[in-house]
């Protein structure tokens, strides 16, 4: 009778405890940091999520940008971060060869997922043959312009200077054309027109090639022969320049956007050719937004079915028309109200022909010594020949003590 009564209440605990374990969830932590309109969005398509099924619940939290980058690097190799994190792709390469920071998600993948997304965007998510997560957005630079003074904007660096000149005078402060020009992310869409770039097939730095060199030559021909740029810009200056009708055309990106006051009439368009660089089109440097599986996680099964998830044609639309973003997804610029919408189907219209930034753990240490090039050749202080030689060196040095 005692083994009858243990079998009882055996069977009768089991009973108790299914039911529980029936019903158990998953809990995912995602990080993003996605501030005002974006995180609404994104906000909410996690919560449609949530309600879509039982068996995987997800907490977001935001991070505020400026520490974020630092934080993934400290507290997911460690296990205390989310399962799963958003990041553009420039800091993929380094958190690969650190090790234990992203999951590398090829065994996951069919045709069919990547056949989704705008090719270049899996590129940008790809590192030494292998992918690492999925992309969500991207971001490139593109062409803004102020109705009230252009009506036809410019498809040939000839007609942008045409047009520009016509707009310029220094002495009130107005300007045909304004972009941060000496910042080198800016440049890259006229160092890539003349095919240039920061490294070769073997990762070495090039900075300094000949492609580079006549990139630059073509930008100081704007700033000194044709004087349609403002001689020491800043992202303060070219909003203030843009909102108060001072500025013709900007260059910028989609951040942008949020800038501008409410009673500019502005379009967008595609950047120019350039007829030095033989009729190249200017070629923006294009981050991608990547939605990576954390390495340590537990979870990694449940983490990428809300990475399908989130990079799904309903999700961006969702963010593309309450979140201002681009998708990487194509088919989201197939639905009706996407296509409508001018400034998603400028930077859809843009990509095209944009170059994934470069997502090696080498181009971290390429920033500075560019940037001081960059500066110092608009202010006439070297020629820019000497002036990339000068950041070649700097970067050789620099990667040297990163590798070794």
């Amino acid at each position: 009778m005692k083994s009858l009564s243990s079998l009882i209440l055996a069977v009768a605990a089991m009973a108790l405890v299914l039911p529980l374990e029936a019903f158990a969830q998953t809990e995912l932590v995602v990080w993003h940091a996605y501030r005002a309109g974006e995180k609404a969005a994104f906000e909410k398509v996690i919560e449609t999520f949530n309600s879509s099924q039982k068996e995987i619940q997800v907490k977001t939290l935001a991070v505020p940008y400026d520490a974020y980058a630092d934080k993934i690097s400290a507290a997911v190799p460690r296990g205390k971060g989310p399962d799963v994190f958003i990041y553009a792709q420039d800091r993929m390469g380094g958190w690969v060869e650190a090790g234990n920071t992203i999951e590398p998600i090829d065994f996951y993948l069919e045709d069919e997922t990547l056949d989704r997304f705008i090719p270049s965007t899996v590129d940008a998510m790809t590192y030494q043959g292998t992918i690492y997560g999925l992309p969500l957005n991207y971001k490139v630079v593109t062409m803004f312009y102020n109705k009230k003074l252009v009506t036809t904007p410019p498809t040939t660096s000839k007609e942008l200077v045409e047009l520009a000149k016509k707009h310029t005078d220094a002495s009130t402060g107005r300007y045909g054309l304004a972009y941060w020009y000496p910042d080198f992310y800016y440049h890259a869409s006229l160092m890539n027109a003349f095919g240039g770039g920061v490294f070769d097939d073997n990762r070495k730095p090039v900075i300094n090639q000949a492609a580079n060199v006549k990139s630059v030559e073509a930008l100081l021909g704007w700033l000194e022969k044709d004087k349609i740029l403002p001689g020491e810009p800043t992202t303060a200056l070219i909003t203030a320049l843009f909102n108060g009708g001072k500025a013709a055309i900007v260059f910028n990106g989609p951040w942008f956007l949020g800038e501008i006051k409410d009673d500019v009439d502005y379009g967008l368009a595609p950047l120019p050719t350039i007829e030095a660089a033989g009729g190249q089109p200017m070629r923006p440097w294009m981050t991608v937004e990547g939605v990576y599986i954390a390495a340590p996680s537990e979870h990694k099964d449940e983490a990428f079915t809300l990475v399908e998830y989130l990079t799904d044609a309903a999700a961006g639309k969702v963010l593309a028309l309450e979140g201002g973003q681009t998708p990487a997804n194509e088919s989201v610029y197939e639905d009706s109200a996407v296509a409508k919408n001018e400034t998603l189907a400028a930077f859809r219209e843009q990509v095209e022909v944009a170059v994934p930034m470069p997502n090696l753990p080498e181009m971290t240490m390429v920033w500075s010594p560019v940037t001081t090039a960059m500066n110092t050749i608009v202010k006439g202080a070297a020629s820019p020949k000497a002036s990339l030689d000068a950041a070649q060196k700097d970067a050789e040095e620099r990667i040297d003590n990163l590798l070794n």
